[in-house]
C-alpha cells in the first residue's frame, strides 16, 4: 500500500492512464482486425475509405506512448500493402 501522499495520487493517475492506453489499444486493433476480415472478402472500396480512420488510431496510440513510432509505421506500411495487394 502507499505511503506518502504522492504515491497515493500516483495510483488514481496510473489506473486512468491505463484506463485511456486500454482504449486506445483496443480501438488500433478493433479497426486493423476489421481490415484485415475485409482483405479477405477483397473489398478494395472500402478498405481505402476505412484507411484515414485506421492511420488515425495508429498515429493517437503512438502519440501517446501506447505503441512506439516505428511500431506504427510497421503497421500502417503493413495494412497499406495488403490493401494495394487486392485486385
Amino acid at each position: 500500500m502507499p505511503v506518502t501522499k504522492t504515491t497515493k495520487r500516483r495510483v488514481s493517475q496510473n489506473l486512468r492512464k491505463k484506463v485511456i492506453n486500454q482504449k486506445r489499444t483496443l480501438k488500433m486493433r478493433g479497426l486493423l482486425k476489421e481490415a484485415n476480415v475485409l482483405v479477405l472478402g477483397k473489398s478494395k472500396e472500402d478498405l481505402k475509405k476505412m484507411l484515414p480512420e485506421i492511420y488515425k488510431a495508429i498515429d493517437k496510440a503512438a502519440k501517446i506512448g501506447v505503441i512506439k513510432k516505428n511500431t506504427a509505421a510497421r503497421k500502417k506500411s503493413r495494412i497499406t500493402k495488403k490493401i494495394d495487394a487486392i485486385k
